[in-house]
């Protein structure tokens, strides 16, 4: 019955790489993501869950003649914190999925 120690080992692998993914998974919801525009006009900081943590807009940028251009920082800065949480995500999660067709 070699088959069966076999499943066995597979099954251990299979829960170290699940505890190890759990644990890769809290470490990014712990990480802080900045997102930036207008060269550091509007920063927009996020959390690894993708949770709006802080905006910061710098009074020049704010003209009430031009709602629409601060709207629009604060959308790239939003989107650009968002594309760093999931470049991250991807980065620490591709590691576990790489030849595995795991949905996520």
């Amino acid at each position: 019955m070699r088959g069966m120690g076999n499943m066995q080992n597979m099954m251990k692998q299979m829960q170290k790489m699940q505890k190890k993914m759990a644990e890769a998974q809290e470490e990014l919801s712990t990480k802080q993501f900045e997102g930036t525009a207008g060269g550091g006009m509007v920063t927009v900081v996020m959390s690894g869950q993708k949770q709006v943590l802080d905006i910061q807009i710098k009074e020049e940028v704010v003209d009430p003649e031009d709602v629409e251009m601060l709207q629009d920082l604060v959308l790239a800065a939003t989107n650009d914190a968002l594309k760093k949480v999931d470049d991250e995500t991807n980065a620490t999660m591709g590691q576990f999925t790489k030849g595995m067709n795991l949905p996520f």
